[in-house]
């Protein structure tokens, strides 16, 4: 099939996104920044501009979460005030599921099979486990102290206070749930900053915010490029800083909270590996591993892109994954059976194969996969599986954020885990084995945040998110993720 490139696509604004306002102090308000031009990865058309936040409407929005801690209801409220106000919140997101599921595959190219349950069902749930939390009470009783008087201690949490909430472009709304709830249920407030990359569900997510009938200032929502997001980590009333992006970005965002001192929350890039051991049922297997780093276009930091096969098994491995790799749809993102959607942008789809192209022209081998679809307009690139990669080249070590993997032979589990740890990255691994036992056992010499065995199970909201190395810095998700929106306090008294 021949592809015409030569016509632009016209613009297809949606009236339901474009201009949407910020929200700064329970108002609506129309940013005064330049505005974010949004296209369509999948058509190249442009169908939104979200103006954005100027420096005085960013002072605005941070003053407006202070005011609400300080001396607003927020601050007087209950835990079981705010469970009940969260769960109100996660009422009115699940109102919004449908109107959320379309922006995310307009502004990201998700297909729509994966956009309710990954973008939308994913989020709900983490935000009803975070309503209930807000109602737990932490204190923790150290009991009596003899020296030099009898004493009893107590430790009290603390909400921390304003946060900076600034989520990445793959998973919008997820990355914001995982800040909004764990922040809310602590008692903090927050300023929420999309990326410029995909901020129309964020922004009509501040719409779902404004309905649900939270206290003004509470959560402030406002967008903006690198400028705007840099005022925001270095003001000085923010408290505390949570980011999700690349660990380059969120190098820089650490040395901006490193003015005023402020503690960061980063969840950061990953090069996961995923360790077939042996006795593993290959032919099983494969299918599965190949479809979870394809999925959303390959932009997920816990993708499986190094994968470790038993020399043994080997050629049955490379004979399954061309089978596989034959019958990974390519596509529009709005046909069901679509695995793959495009890119986020040309920018990023030419980053992708520049990673690929390389690997090439140092001697990697294409297994499976590669080149273009033959659609005419669209990011769109087909997912590859290389082979004949040394460990210590840039595709192997550095984020491609893409549908691309690398397939390496191994003799025995001294060698995996030794090339599973050779990386700076240490975000999640997955391991395959019929012996449990000696899978968990492997689990403990990974130098990662999360090993997921034999496919694992569904997204906890109970378990921590976060990693070793350059793949962040604390954690989101679970308790782990609330204890970094509160500070301990130390109480005693004597009792003697």
């Amino acid at each position: 099939m021949s592809v015409d490139l030569t016509e632009k696509p016209k613009e297809a604004i949606d009236a339901r996104w474009d201009a949407l306002p910020l929200l700064i102090g329970g108002a609506f308000v129309a940013g005064r920044g330049e505005p974010i031009v949004v296209e369509n990865p999948a058509t190249e058309q442009v169908i939104a501009r979200i103006a954005t936040a100027d420096a005085e409407q960013v002072d605005a929005a941070v003053g407006a979460a202070r005011q609400a801690f300080t001396s607003g209801p927020w601050a007087s409220m209950t835990g079981r005030d705010r469970r009940a106000a969260l769960h109100r919140f996660a009422d009115t997101f699940e109102a919004y599921a449908d109107r959320f599921a379309e922006a995310i595959i307009a502004e990201l190219g998700t297909p729509i099979s994966i956009a309710g349950p990954l973008h939308v069902v994913w989020p709900i749930d983490h935000l009803r486990w975070y309503a209930d939390q807000a109602a737990v009470d932490r204190t923790e009783d150290l009991g009596v102290h003899s020296r030099p008087v009898a004493s009893k201690s107590e430790v009290a949490y603390r909400p921390v206070g304003v946060v900076a909430a600034i989520s990445a472009y793959n998973f919008p709304l997820t990355l914001a749930v995982h800040k909004l709830g764990a922040a809310l249920a602590a008692g903090c407030t927050v300023v929420l900053m999309p990326s410029p990359r995909t901020p129309i569900s964020t922004m009509l997510l501040a719409q779902a915010i404004a309905e649900c009938g939270l206290p003004e200032g509470v959560v402030n929502v406002i967008a903006g490029e690198a400028e705007v997001a840099r005022r925001l980590t270095e003001h000085p009333g923010v408290d505390k800083i949570a980011f999700t992006g690349s660990t380059a970005v969120g190098t820089e965002v650490m040395r901006q909270a490193a003015a005023n001192l402020r503690g960061v929350v980063l969840e950061l890039g990953g090069k996961s590996p995923a360790i077939l051991m042996p006795g593993s049922d290959i032919a099983a297997v494969t299918p599965g591993l190949h479809l979870r780093y394809c999925r959303n276009g390959g932009q997920a930091c816990a993708a499986p892109t190094r994968l470790l096969v038993p020399r043994e098994d080997w050629e049955e491995f490379l004979a399954v994954s061309r089978r596989v790799y034959a019958e990974i749809p390519v596509g529009d993102p709005l046909d069901p059976a679509t695995v793959v959607g495009p890119m986020i942008s040309q920018a990023h789809r030419d980053r992708v194969e520049g990673y690929v192209n390389a690997a090439i022209a140092q001697g990697a081998t294409v297994v499976a996969g590669g080149g273009r679809p033959e659609i005419a307009h669209g990011w769109y690139t087909n997912p590859v599986l290389l082979c004949d990669v040394d460990n210590s080249w840039p595709i192997a070590q550095e984020e491609v954020f893409g549908p691309v993997a690398i397939a390496t032979p191994y003799d025995d589990l001294e060698e995996a885990v030794a090339l599973a740890n050779d990386s700076r990255y240490g975000l999640h691994a997955y391991l395959f084995s019929p012996d449990l036992d000696a899978a968990r056992a492997l689990a403990g010499r990974l130098r990662v945040g999360a090993v997921t065995i034999n496919g694992g199970g569904g997204f906890r909201p109970d378990a921590p998110m976060g990693g070793f190395g350059v793949s962040g810095v604390g954690r989101e998700v679970g308790k782990w993720g609330i204890l970094e929106y509160l500070e301990p306090q130390h109480i005693q008294w004597a009792t003697g």
